[in-house]
């Protein structure tokens, strides 16, 4: 086998040939005769399978335009990805078995010299571009197409499927385009595993990339058979198809990954034009997907064919293999028998289970029990408290408004809004004197828990496969029993207060009689919203107890204002009499007390006290004028009065001589 460069790889058939080595001889090797019929299927193969996964691709942008929240958007772009890989391992194979065909009938070149002009560029913008233009060939030459594709490919891979990426999606029914698209994906998957199977049975020697092929193969076939399964079992209540609908890009998105990461190393590898290259869409990952699993053995091969060690030669990883099957049961004696401890949070319960029969209630904290099928336990809640609205579109999400924006629409209470949490009752009414029936939307709510007791968890457990469509139906029979007895004048004047007290005890005592282990903490009557003819009666009604109210209060404050002066007159025309009556009864007293006082004085001065009130009242009577009073009885008959002529003065002009006199006293 000289001029042969051999390696190693057991993909190419032990060896990998070298065309600058003298006498080397290509054309009795089996691969390299098969190279042209091998290139043709693959591009026919590569341009098949790129259709169907651009046509996925377009079907999914158009879902995701007209329904973003569709499963149809995540299958598509998944089962695209798939193809997508394949694709690109298509195209990696293509290029080897092109330079096979090269190698095998070279072209001989004659080069022809023609003399022409060599323009150099004028300004130094032209010579700058050209400078950037030849370097960037120069790197796209070094680079080489097949890493660019099988780059290319990677990248739209993982950006389709990173489009797509959203585990909230909320089940729906699909109908009967899920049974035409399950049918289109297992028929595409039949194609793809016959394609597989044609690739596996391909003789080494004749073509050494037809197992790599055939295992990104399986990654398509597999997404394409649990996209079906999806869409077979796919409905409005299972959760577990969209998701894993959502978790089949993770296949692959890692398989691009690694062929990414492939494409990246590439560029630190030598590259020879001479050297037979090797398929560069080779998968560690897709490799994984045979039975049974070898990826112990897989990796060995790996890193004995890449960097040449021999895991084999290493005693540790020979006693971890073969210790491995050991400790991995030991591992799972251990994990088993730790499913029988279990942890219950503090605001719940657990139900114990020993063989399928409830034996005891546990309370929050660790609890150990049997290992997991032979006991288990079930979550009961512990005192959390639910509020339930008697109409089903209540389950609805309710976004939090903040506390400075403006208020949310459902707390709309004007009668002529539509709210989503009412719920619609028959009610018997008047019509211009004859019976008839109204229909009036109300807002019920129930606060409720699941008793704290062990036989109320119990009872909910057992008893109850659905609390809040329990507690949901029991009140509609009753609201419709209870309404079917009241009249729509009634039911608008009733008290709410009371009103929700009244439902509440009926419904708690339907469910207690169920045993379903509900305890009804409260009930809120929260709106009553009559039809829109009683709403402008009852308007008019409204208005006119709310005149009625005004009037009366108004005549209520003009009789106790009018009261009020009554009694602040009749308050101080009393306090007058009472004054002026205890004005005349002091003064009463002080005169009798100052004739008693006189009389005394007449009786001890006699005659003196007489004479001195004579001249007291005299002086108070003269008080404005100037006399002197002369009186011969004064001083008795013997002494005549004596006047002092010194006080007084002529009237006339004290200057004239006339009228001066000698001051003195006279008799």
């Amino acid at each position: 086998m000289t001029g042969f460069d051999v390696s190693n790889d057991k993909h190419w058939g032990g060896m990998q040939v070298d065309l600058d080595v003298d006498g080397t001889q290509v054309a009795g090797l089996p691969r390299f005769q098969q190279a042209l019929f091998h290139g043709r299927r693959l591009r026919q193969y590569a341009i098949g399978l790129s259709a169907l996964a651009a046509a996925g691709l377009v079907l999914a942008f158009f879902v995701a335009l007209f329904a973003p929240q569709s499963l149809w958007g995540a299958l598509l772009v998944n089962q695209s990805g798939g193809l997508l890989v394949l694709v690109a391992g298509l195209q990696s194979a293509w290029w080897v078995t092109q330079w096979r065909a090269r190698a095998m009938n070279p072209v001989v070149s004659v080069p022809v010299v023609v003399e022409e002009e060599v323009v150099a560029p004028a300004g130094w913008y032209e010579r700058l571009l050209d400078r950037i233009g030849q370097r960037w060939v120069h790197l796209l030459g070094q680079i080489g197409a097949p890493t660019l594709w099988l780059a290319g490919w990677s990248v739209l891979t993982l950006y389709s499927i990173g489009q797509v990426w959203n585990l909230a999606l909320t089940p729906a029914a699909l109908g009967l385009s899920a049974s035409v698209g399950a049918v289109l994906s297992l028929l595409l998957a039949f194609g793809l595993l016959v394609l597989e199977r044609q690739l596996a049975q391909e003789n080494s020697a004749e073509w050494p990339e037809a197992g790599a092929l055939a295992q990104l193969t399986r990654v398509a076939i597999i997404g394409l058979v649990v996209s079906a399964l999806c869409l077979l079992f796919g409905n409005e209540t299972s959760v577990w198809p969209v998701r894993l609908a959502v978790l089949i890009g993770l296949l692959p998105g890692l398989v691009a990954i690694e062929l990414l990461l492939r494409a990246v190393l590439s560029l630190f590898s030598p590259q020879r034009e001479q050297l037979e290259p090797s398929l560069l869409a080779r998968s560690f990952v897709a490799d994984m997907l045979r039975w049974p699993p070898q990826p112990l053995l897989a990796l060995q091969h790996e890193l004995h064919n890449r960097f040449g060690i021999d895991l084999r030669q290493i005693w540790a990883f020979t006693y971890m293999r073969r210790a491995f099957l050991p400790v991995l049961a030991v591992v799972a004696m251990v994990g088993w028998a730790l499913t029988g401890i279990h942890e219950i949070p503090l605001q719940g319960r657990g139900i114990y289970e020993r063989f399928g029969k409830p034996v005891e209630v546990f309370g929050p904290g660790l609890h150990a029990g049997l290992p997991w099928p032979l006991g288990r336990v079930l979550s009961v809640e512990n005192g959390v408290v639910h509020e339930l609205a008697t109409s089903g579109e209540a389950t609805t999400l309710v976004v939090l408004e903040p506390a400075e924006g403006p208020a949310p629409a459902i707390a709309n209470r004007l009668w002529d809004a539509s709210h989503v949490n009412d719920k619609s009752q028959v009610i018997a009414s008047s019509r211009a004197d004859k019976q008839s029936f109204q229909i009036v939307n109300m807002d019920v709510r129930f606060v409720y828990r699941i008793g704290l007791n062990d036989k109320d968890a119990l009872a909910a457990t057992y008893n109850s496969a659905d609390v809040p469509t329990l507690i949901r139906s029991t009140a509609s029979r009753i609201l419709v029993h209870d309404f079917a007895s009241r009249t729509l004048d009634g039911l608008l004047g009733a008290d709410r207060v009371g009103l929700g007290e009244e439902i509440g005890r009926a419904v708690q005592a339907d469910l207690k009689k169920l045993d379903s282990g509900v305890e009804i903490l409260a009930t809120v009557v929260e709106a009553i919203h009559p039809p829109a003819g009683a709403a402008n009666a009852y308007h008019a009604v409204q208005a006119a107890q709310i005149g009625a109210q005004a009037l009366i209060s108004r005549e209520r404050g003009a009789a106790a204002q009018a009261s009020n002066q009554a009694q602040m007159q009749a308050s101080i025309a009393r306090d007058q009499a009472t004054a002026s009556a205890r004005e005349i009864n002091a003064t009463a007293q002080a005169s009798d007390l100052r004739f008693s006082a006189e009389r005394k004085a007449y009786a001890s001065a006699g005659q003196a006290f007489v004479l001195e009130q004579y001249f007291s009242q005299l002086t108070q009577g003269l008080a404005n004028a100037k006399l002197l009073v002369l009186d011969h009885r004064l001083g008795g008959s013997s002494n005549a009065p004596t006047i002092d002529l010194r006080t007084f003065t002529l009237p006339a002009d004290p200057a004239s001589p006339r009228n001066t006199a000698q001051p003195g006293a006279t008799h």
